[in-house]
């Protein structure tokens, strides 16, 4: 934007209808500081404790292929802005796809009236508000470019329909055979009254298959997705032939299991996305988001031994290409490691400035949201538990007899932590080998019950892209683990 308004004037109450600016278009960028800070400085005169704007440009396209057909391509582009006003602990959010000056200015009033607070009277003199030197991580590490440099349409098309065909030749029995791929790249801008004065660019792409198998009655489904939020040309770099092999022998496996007797086993979870179990059942519930509605059985208890000792997990927003990565959060905070549990003891929660001003955990860099519609809360990045010390051989020599689960597949938690999760591919175990393939398995349980039971973590780590939905939306996030020993588990089955 650029403004009629000199840098550094005072202004009264009564000229700022009168002020106007133009949009550059296309980016956010340092020219947006005076808008900002002006209306940031206006709401805090009016009475509120803190104002903060999330800004938001969104370009997203996916793309389907089933069997020999592209079927489906669905563009979308979104731009708006939201405004959240604190007073006390209290907070409301209002949002707008209105990104000029008056339409930001309408939007920030109605959160404002909604508080109880009314804008300074006309007479009165009001100051922009000092915000910080810009921290530009989009044009600091060239994201600017990126998504010129991602796949045409014409390309996701071509990929993917090869990808179809490398599954029709490598499985047998299909039913059908699907591929997709999706890319999401979103520019934000956060600046709040506190001095928050921040951009970034995510570029987050997914791409993967799935099979269906049918023999007479007979059936299976496997499927696989791979996740990436830093490399435009990664859809180019997909080795399509090796997913194929994949799921085309897993479902081959599957087809004609035998279905899984139910009780009470061992178990032994995949690494990669077998993490789903602890991010569904335990990561929620170190959110503060859980504590400010007391439904969280951890919530008095940091600092207490929650888990097996041979247990450690972290939350964290740096690993190199994961699906959970940023540089910031959509407050504007920089990422961060976050220690979860070690050996066993609660050691944090997750925390956005909201949960932090409700509950005092201090702020992570975990306030998330979908975009500019949604307020931030307290989410998950890449959360995992961390490698241990034993080979998988040694797991899996210590079980006489139970249940290998390599895939898994979708579930439910309730809102303390009580689960059910399907298992897409399993095995039996029979003193220490995998033999027979199972299928029909569901693992039911409760956070408190089975994190005391991960008795034993290899020590060969592994993550995978993962779908979040909470209050903020839905989110990119990473699960993972090595592969781990559940001592005791209930199994659904036949």
């Amino acid at each position: 934007m650029t403004a009629t308004l000199m840098p550094g004037r005072l202004l009264r109450a009564e000229e700022i209808p009168s002020l106007t600016y133009t949009s550059m278009g296309d980016r956010f960028d340092e020219s947006w500081r005076e808008p900002l800070s002006i209306l940031l400085g206006l709401g805090r005169a009016a009475g509120a404790d803190l104002v903060e704007f999330f800004l938001e440009r969104n370009q997203y396209i996916s793309c389907l292929a089933e069997d020999d057909a592209i079927t489906s391509i669905s563009p979308r582009i979104v731009a708006g802005a939201g405004v959240r006003v604190f007073k006390g602990k209290a907070d409301c959010y209002v949002s707008t796809n209105d990104l000029t000056f008056p339409g930001l200015k309408a939007v920030m009033e109605k959160g404002l009236a909604i508080m109880g607070l009314l804008l300074p009277g006309p007479t009165s003199h009001l100051s922009e508000l000092n915000l910080e030197l810009f921290r530009d991580y989009a044009t600091v590490k060239g994201k600017d470019a990126w998504l010129g440099q991602c796949s045409s349409m014409q390309e996701m098309g071509d990929i993917l329909l090869s990808a179809n065909g490398a599954i029709a030749k490598s499985a047998s029995h299909i039913q059908a055979r699907r591929s997709a791929y999706f890319r999401d790249w979103q520019e934000v801008l956060v600046a709040a009254s506190d001095g928050t004065f921040a951009r970034d660019i995510r570029l987050t792409q997914s791409v993967g298959s799935n099979l269906l198998c049918a023999d007479g009655d007979h059936r299976s489904s496997i499927g696989q997705r791979l996740g990436d939020t830093s490399d435009p040309g990664f859809l180019r770099t997909w080795d399509y032939g090796i997913t194929a092999e994949e799921v085309s022998e897993s479902a081959g496996k599957m087809l004609y299991a035998d279905y899984v007797e139910s009780g009470s086993y061992p178990i032994v979870m995949a690494n990669h996305f077998g993490g789903v179990i602890f991010h569904e059942a335990c990561g929620h519930l170190l959110e503060t988001t859980q504590i400010e509605r007391g439904t969280t059985p951890f919530m008095e208890k940091k600092g207490e031994k929650i888990a097996h000792e041979n247990l450690t997990a972290w939350d964290e927003g740096r690993a190199t290409d994961a699906f959970g990565t940023i540089d910031m959060d959509d407050e504007g905070m920089p990422t961060q490691r976050t220690l979860l549990i070690e050996n066993g003891v609660l050691k944090n929660f997750l925390s956005d400035r909201a949960g932090s001003m409700r509950t005092g955990h201090p702020r992570t860099g975990s306030g998330r949201r979908q975009g500019y519609t949604y307020a931030a809360a307290s989410r998950m990045r890449n959360t995992y538990i961390a490698a241990g010390d034993y080979s998988t051989q040694d797991i899996f020599s210590s079980i006489e007899k139970g249940i290998y689960c390599k895939k898994m597949g979708g579930g439910s938690v309730g809102a303390t932590g009580q689960f059910n999760f399907g298992v897409d591919e399993a095995y039996l175990i029979e003193n220490g080998e995998i033999t027979k393939p199972l299928k029909g398995a569901t693992l039911i349980g409760e956070a408190q019950d089975v994190m005391q039971r991960i008795s034993m973590c290899s020590n060969d780590l592994s993550l995978a892209p993962g779908f979040c939905g909470s209050v903020s939306g839905s989110i990119y996030v990473t699960v993972g683990q090595p592969h781990l020993k559940v001592d005791s588990i209930t199994v659904g089955g036949r």
